[in-house]
Order: structure tokens, then sequence, then C-alpha cells
């Protein structure tokens, strides 16, 4: 007797016999592609940043007992800061946050720069400076710590970049039961955007929020200059 096999026959259905054929995969491939493009051409850019006041030029004594200014960061961006080393209030968690910027801005090489100024000249020699820069690890390729004479300073902290600068001032604190006398200085905790003309472009907090901003508005920049840099011409000999 033979026995004879039966099998059961199931048609594709429609996008299964779509997937079969080269044309679809050809259109897959170019709409996978053209998307992207399409988005980067047609995306909206955020406005550009404000120009508020133009930096005036300055030279200060940076932690390695060097002059420091204006020369020195032609042609970068920076964020500058106002701190000084003896804080005993608000300068600790800010210092803390610009480590977090530094980290932040490696992957813009010598473009982008960090500048601290001190308002406690008296107290932050440039020797003083540099331990504490040693202390919190700061790149000097990428951060200084300038110092110089109280009138220079209040020049370019209060009449350059608009923020505030105070006096030496007593405050009390109760230490465990015994008071203690520490100065303190009244001085911006705002974080000060430069670009690479030397004009200020943005104040910001050191709010998670604020900080985040001030990093999107320095690639911004920075990536702005790159696409506006004019080729070299070719040396002739």
């Amino acid at each position: 007797m033979t026995t004879t096999a039966t099998g059961f026959y199931r048609e594709d259905n429609w996008f299964q016999k779509l997937v079969r054929k080269k044309s679809f995969w050809l259109l897959f491939w170019v709409l996978s592609f053209s998307y992207p493009v399409y988005r980067t051409l047609h995306r909206t850019l955020p406005p550009p940043l404000p120009v508020y006041y133009k930096v005036p030029e300055f030279t200060l004594t940076n932690e390695f007992g060097k002059p420091f200014g204006t020369k020195e960061l032609q042609g970068k961006f920076y964020i500058a800061n106002f701190m000084f080393t003896s804080c005993p209030t608000t300068c600790p968690a800010l210092m803390a946050k610009m480590d977090l910027v530094q980290k932040r801005i490696r992957g813009l090489g010598t473009k982008a720069a960090i500048v601290t100024f001190t308002v406690d000249p008296e107290v932050d020699t440039p020797e003083v400076l540099y331990k504490y820069a040693r202390k919190r690890h700061s790149n000097p390729f990428i951060w200084n710590y300038l110092t110089g004479t109280k009138g220079d300073l209040e020049k370019i902290v209060i009449n350059g970049f608009k923020v505030p600068m105070g006096s030496k001032e007593p405050i009390e604190k109760q230490l465990a039961e015994e008071k203690i006398t520490l100065f303190d200085i009244a001085h911006s905790e705002k974080l000060v955007l430069v670009d690479d003309k030397g004009q200020i472009r943005g104040y910001y907090g050191t709010e998670r929020v604020e900080m985040d901003k001030m990093m999107i508005d320095l690639g911004l920049l920075v990536n702005n200059s790159f696409s506006h840099a004019q080729p070299q011409p070719a040396v002739q000999n």
C-alpha cells in the first residue's frame, strides 16, 4: 500500500510579499537616511546670544606668578567666576560646581577656559592660589586663578564684568559652645560667559538648569566660531 503525504500551503500575506521586494528595501534605506538630513536642514536654530558688554583689557597675575589677562585669553571662550580661598560661606559649594564645569569643557580643547578671580587679593597671593588650585586638581591648561592689587581687581570685577565686589566684613558663627569670628566678602555667585572677542554673552546661576544652559550656550558659541572660520591662504614660497 502506498501512502501519499499531504502538505498544507499557506499563502503569504501582503506584508510578507512586500518585504521580499527589492524596491521596498531601497525605499526603506533612502527614507532612513534622508529623514535625519531633512531634520538637520530644517531645524530651528536658537537665536544668537545677546552681547551685554565688552570686557575691558586687563592684565593680572595668575597662580604661577605670571602676567595673565586679555592677551592670553585672546581667541578663547571662557567662564569667569569670583571667590576667595578663605571664604566661609558660599565659595566651597560654588567651587565644587566649577570642578564639574572643568570636566564638562574638556571636549572643547584649547577653545574654552575657566578664569577665577579672587576678591581677597591681600590674602590670595599667587602662592596661596597655587596651593588652592593644586588641591582642587585644577588643570592649568584650562583653568587660571587670578589676583592683583585690590584696585585692579575692583576695576575688572565691578566695572568690567559688572558684578559686585565688597569689602571684608566680620561675621560671627556659633561653633559648639564657642562663638568664632570669620570674615566674609560680598561678591557675585554668578558665572559669566565670555566669547572669543572678549564680549560678555551671559550670566548664569549655579542651579543645575542654569549651568546646563550655560554649557549649551558655550557649545553653540564654539561651534558657531568653527562654522564661520575663514580658510587660511596657502603660504607662498
